[in-house]
Parts: C-alpha cells; sequence; structure tokens
C-alpha cells in the first residue's frame, strides 16, 4: 500500500519475495548468457587477430628475406668510368659523386653492379669508386691463378691510377676479405674498413652446396660472366679458380688479426648460408677496437635484401669519428 494504492498481486495474494526471486534468477541466467556470449567473441576476435598478424608479417607464399636473392641492381650513370691497365690486366672501374673516398669491393663470381643500390645513397655524401676485381665482370685475367693476395694489389694499385692516397673500403665476402688483407699489409692505405661476410681462414666457411639461394647466385654469376667478360666463355675455368681459392685462402693469423690498426667494423648476416658465425665473432675479438654487428634476418646478400639496413649501417660507420676507434696507449 502507497498513499492509498494497491498493487495488482497484492490484491490477489501472490507473494511478492516471490516474485523478486523469479525476476532475480530470470536475470543471473540472462547475465550468464551474455557472459558467455561476450567470451566467445573475445576468443573469435582474439583468433582473428592472431591470423591478421601472421598475415601481415609474412603473407601467403612469401619467403623469409634470407632465403631471397633479389634481382641484381644497375649501378647509377657514373661520372667517370673506365679501364685501368694494372699488374697485367685491364680493370674496369666507376666514380660517383665527391667527397672522401670509399671503394666498394665485391664477392667472389660477382661484378660491381651488386653494389647499385648503395651506390645511390652513397654517392650523395662520398666518392664512391667501384671495380670489376680481375676476371670478373668487366675486367680482364691473367694466366696467374686468382688469389686475394693479387686481387689487394690490384685494388692498391687502381687507387695509385687514380690518384687515392687513402680510401675507406666497404666489402662484401672475397672484397672484405681483400679488405682485411689491406688492412693488413698496408694499413696506411685505409682510413677504415667495413667488412661484410668475410672469413679469416677457409675453415670458416660453410658447405655452400646445399644452399638454394648460393646455388642460384652461381647459376645466375654464370650468365652476368658471359654478358659482361672479355673471354663469355671460360666461366667454368673462371668457377673453378675461385672455388679452389675458397678451398686454400686466406690464412691470417690470430697474431695478424690482432695488430689490425684500421678502424674496422666486422659485419654479418645472423642467417649467413656461407660463413660460420664462430669465425665471424673470433676476428672480432682480436682485432683492437672493432665493433661486430650481426643484421638481422639477412644472409651472405644482406646487402640486396634489406638495402635500407645496410645502407644505415655503412653510413653510421662511415660518419663515426675517428676517436670512436682509436686503440688506448699503453
Amino acid at each position: 500500500m502507497l498513499f492509498g494504492y494497491s498493487a495488482p498481486w497484492q490484491d490477489s495474494g501472490v507473494d511478492l519475495r516471490q516474485v523478486r526471486h523469479l525476476f532475480a534468477v530470470m536475470e543471473h541466467r540472462n547475465m550468464l548468457r551474455a557472459a558467455s556470449a561476450i567470451h566467445k567473441m573475445r576468443r573469435f576476435f582474439i583468433v582473428l587477430l592472431m591470423f591478421a598478424a601472421l598475415a601481415v608479417a609474412r603473407p601467403a607464399g612469401a619467403q623469409y628475406l634470407w632465403l631471397r636473392l633479389p634481382p641484381t641492381p644497375v649501378l647509377p650513370e657514373p661520372e667517370t668510368s673506365g679501364i685501368a691497365p694494372v699488374n697485367g690486366v685491364r680493370l674496369w672501374y666507376a666514380e660517383f659523386g665527391h667527397g672522401a673516398p670509399v671503394i666498394l669491393v665485391h664477392g667472389g663470381l660477382a661484378n660491381s653492379e651488386y653494389w647499385g643500390l648503395q651506390v645511390a645513397v652513397l654517392a650523395a655524401h662520398y666518392h664512391v669508386i667501384v671495380l670489376d676485381s680481375r676476371g670478373h665482370g668487366r675486367s680482364t685475367r691473367a694466366d696467374a691463378p686468382i688469389g686475394y693476395d693479387l686481387m689487394s694489389s690490384d685494388v692498391l694499385a687502381l687507387m695509385d691510377y687514380l690518384h687515392i692516397r687513402k680510401a675507406a673500403l666497404i666489402g662484401w665476402s672475397d672484397g672484405a676479405i681483400i679488405g682485411l688483407d689491406i688492412a693488413i699489409h698496408h694499413p696506411d692505405r685505409l682510413t677504415r674498413l667495413f667488412a661484410f661476410a668475410a672469413n679469416s681462414n677457409p675453415s670458416g666457411v660453410k658447405d655452400v652446396s646445399q644452399s638454394p639461394v648460393f646455388n642460384s647466385y652461381i647459376q645466375r654469376a654464370a650468365k652476368e660472366y658471359t654478358r659482361l667478360s672479355p673471354t663469355p666463355t671460360r666461366f667454368k675455368a673462371f668457377l673453378a679458380n675461385i672455388e679452389h681459392m675458397w678451398a686454400t685462402e686466406p690464412y691470417f693469423t690470430d697474431d695478424q688479426l690482432s695488430h689490425i690498426k684500421v678502424p674496422t667494423w666486422i659485419v654479418d648476416g645472423d642467417h649467413d648460408e656461407a660463413i660460420r658465425r664462430e669465425n665471424t665473432d673470433h676476428m672480432a675479438a682480436l682485432i683492437p677496437g672493432s665493433g661486430e654487428l650481426i643484421l638481422p634476418a639477412v644472409g651472405h646478400f644482406a646487402f640486396l635484401q634489406d638495402p635500407v639496413m645496410f645502407n644505415e649501417s655503412i653510413l653510421h660507420f662511415l660518419s663515426a669519428e675517428d676517436d670512436a676507434y682509436s686503440i688506448p696507449k699503453p
């Protein structure tokens, strides 16, 4: 009764407590159903988000970066290019940009075109020089077997030909080994060395015969050799020479590495299919004041697989102050 008003159920004799209980039970059941529905929806959206994240991270059918061999780039138009007569061979070279000199030395079986994505960036800040190592690309070879010491002397002779007293050297694989050879025997010719995917001795090389990426690279190199070389039918003999060099050279001793004074970074990809990590670590630990950089999610062809990361690493290295690499005096 409220101000003389009687509810219907009061007149009919219905127990108000039973009505309240009934409504409470119904409300509780509705809440359980709603909670169950929300839980199912959450599970659905979580699964949906997981699939979406996977789709963004690695689209269907996509390969990991280190399993790819992107196309060989094309070099930008050089300011100058030519043939340098050095050590009994004709060495092809090209120059780009202005500033402090930076020499890019490619890997075995390759040619300077492989640096196309780096030259375009570096030439905005530096005087960039690329070359085809002897027997590679557009350069000729002599009867003497190709070896690291001989190719190192070719780089020095090219520097003399171009009147470059000192330069930074960016080397990939065989090019990095050439850089280490110069750093050991002619340190006065280098301002700094960025050695990517080098090995100090043959034990630092993996068996690449089972690597699909490396086998694709050799097949590509054969076609490029035929297109560029002055001796286009001699690829098999050229390949045999380079494979023999890989199996027998280099042999940098721990003592030689520990006396390198050129500011150096030892660099590799974390999925390099050709170089053993323990050898990379070993060199970095021995070279005084050196830095070790392991690039993520790339392999022996990191400069093609992730050129932005590779170029940023080079630019950072080249722009660093020399004091950062100075060796403390005893």
